[in-house]
């Protein structure tokens, strides 16, 4: 599936390729619309429709995953709002032995995610990531998003990498297709990002439900 021994950078999404996406999908589908009906006094139906459209309409720009924006938006602390249902904040279970087997063989490893810092902050706080990865970047700090090429010409810049011997995991089609447009050699997307829902189907990449098939793969390509 991959060639591990061309292989010496990995950088990895965060939400449904190292987290379970139900925590995000939870919040945003189903947890903001009820809160924000709540407090502004309209009716859940009428949040969860004007939500969605908005939704729709900002996916992939910056905004989307902007918690300052939402917050001045709605006039609601989404930070706050996020720790009512922190709990279902989950590292996928295949994810500490495959972080692991990277770190033990010497690559380098970066988490690049779209979500605002203090949402990275909140998923730092609940799970283990911080233990196996020294870096972890948001993508607000460039100002731009993985959708965008403008970040990969910035985040090259930053961390030195050679497409040509960095592999990318995400769980976003438009994000994977991004990473190729701008020459990522190596690239894998998860097909289960949220365990309560069905797998995601990539006719274009290589794709894996359970990191523990490429384990044997990484630690033999250093031997």
């Amino acid at each position: 599936m991959l060639q591990w021994s061309e292989i010496d950078t990995v950088l990895l999404d965060m939400d449904g390729t190292l987290l379970d996406l139900h925590f995000d999908n939870y919040f945003w589908q189903v947890h903001l619309p009820k809160r924000w009906a709540e407090i502004a006094g309209i009716s859940e139906q009428a949040a969860t429709t004007e939500l969605m459209t908005e939704y729709q309409h900002l996916q992939g720009k910056l905004e989307w995953y902007c918690l300052d924006y939402w917050g001045k938006r709605l006039q609601l602390p989404i930070t706050e709002l996020k720790r009512e249902i922190m709990h279902k904040i989950q590292m996928r279970a295949d994810v500490p032995e495959f972080l692991t087997a990277l770190k033990k063989t010497g690559r380098h490893v970066v988490l690049v995610t779209n979500a605002h810092p203090d949402s990275l902050s909140l998923k730092i706080e609940r799970t283990d990531l911080a233990n196996y990865i020294e870096q972890l970047i948001s993508t607000h700090e460039f100002g731009v998003t993985k959708e965008s090429q403008a970040l990969w010409q910035r985040l090259q810049h930053r961390l030195g990498f050679d497409p040509n011997r960095t592999l990318f995991v995400d769980d976003s089609l438009p994000i994977l297709q991004s990473a190729k447009q701008y020459g990522i050699k190596h690239l894998l997307a998860v097909a289960n990002p949220d365990s309560q829902k069905p797998h995601t189907t990539f006719a274009e990449f290589p794709a894996i439900t359970d990191y523990q098939v490429l384990l044997a793969d990484i630690y033999q390509s250093r031997r």
